[in-house]
């Protein structure tokens, strides 16, 4: 391959059909047919010696080199749009995509009032929200799988934070909230004091996003010589209050996700009998989007929406 003789725009496909990864959806974002998308992949193929990408049920898999070059493409074509077109971003003409990890109840509590802004401007982004099955996202982010990662990052935050002004990812801070105990109204132990030892000879259900059956709450037992018996683990918080609603088994949630699950008037809350670190919810993107109008925009957005978001669930969760 050649760089001299390289055509750049079939960067540009590249990097939308690594977005979408469906050809369709592609050509759709590039005003271009799916045969010329096509074409201009096949041209990328032979001048790179890569598939890049394969066919699936479902769309399109980018293939090892595919995914090693999409970050450095999607930095530079970004890089060149600012010096190209620093503007501001109008969102009422812009067809800019946007993929936000989170967990369900994260969704759940964020989506209604960022939906509301994005109607009210009548803009034609389109966001997708994507599943989250990670405690840290630095790797998604990086590997440029999702724009935008929300959630509970302890561990990511922390090493971004002694990083400083070298860190590669940002984080904002969008709320902050509590561990607490939830069970089915009616359970033994939905009323009175919940004790250690009660706590301990109960079943439980984990939430956890990767399928390990052992979190924050077993690290801080652990530290206390104690154990809990952990019978069902899954990995989403609706899932999670529809089985501790029809149950026995305990389960621990951040307070304000509790109505999330959509069972919170058929379940009773308790404090956690164990110091449990607070929940701060953070918004985290790489600074290779920091300056892009479009990122920018995005991301006021997703700040107002937290502050906006309903307060009828933090009524009902508290």
């Amino acid at each position: 391959m050649s760089f001299r003789t390289l055509d750049l725009n079939l960067l540009r496909v590249f990097d939308q059909v690594m977005a979408e990864q469906n050809l369709t959806r592609a050509a759709e974002r590039l005003a271009m047919t799916q045969p010329a998308v096509s074409n201009a992949l096949k041209r990328l193929r032979e001048a790179l010696g890569d598939d890049l990408v394969v066919r699936t049920a479902f769309g399109v898999k980018p293939t090892p080199r595919a995914e090693a070059l999409w970050p450095d493409v999607r930095s530079a074509l970004a890089r060149l749009r600012e010096a190209i077109d620093p503007t501001v971003f109008d969102p009422e003409t812009s067809e800019a995509s946007f993929r936000l990890a989170m967990a369900d109840a994260t969704a759940a509590t964020l989506m209604p009032p960022l939906v509301a802004d994005i109607e009210q401007q009548r803009a034609l982004v389109n966001v997708r929200v994507l599943p989250l099955t990670t405690r840290d996202p630095r790797m998604l982010l990086e590997h440029g799988e999702v724009d935008f990662a929300i959630g509970y990052f302890p561990d990511a935050v922390a090493a971004l934070s002694s990083q400083g002004v070298n860190a590669t990812l940002h984080h904002e801070r969008l709320w902050d909230d509590e561990y607490v105990c939830v069970m089915r109204k009616g359970h033994p132990l939905a009323e009175g004091e919940l004790t250690l030892d009660a706590f301990c000879t109960a079943h439980h259900l984990l939430v956890s996003f990767s399928g390990r059956a052992h979190g924050f709450v077993d690290q801080a037992l652990a530290a206390l010589n104690r154990t809990r018996r952990i019978v069902l683990t899954v990995n989403q918080f609706f899932t999670a209050g529809r089985v501790v609603t029809h149950s026995d088994l305990l389960t621990v949630l951040p307070r304000q996700f509790v109505p999330a699950t959509g069972m919170a008037r058929e379940l009773a809350i308790q404090p956690l009998p164990l110091a449990l670190q607070g929940v701060h919810v953070e918004v985290l993107w790489h600074q290779r989007h920091d300056r892009d109008p479009a990122h920018r925009w995005m991301r006021e957005h997703v700040f107002a929406a937290a502050a906006r978001r309903p307060q009828t669930l933090l009524a009902s969760a508290s």
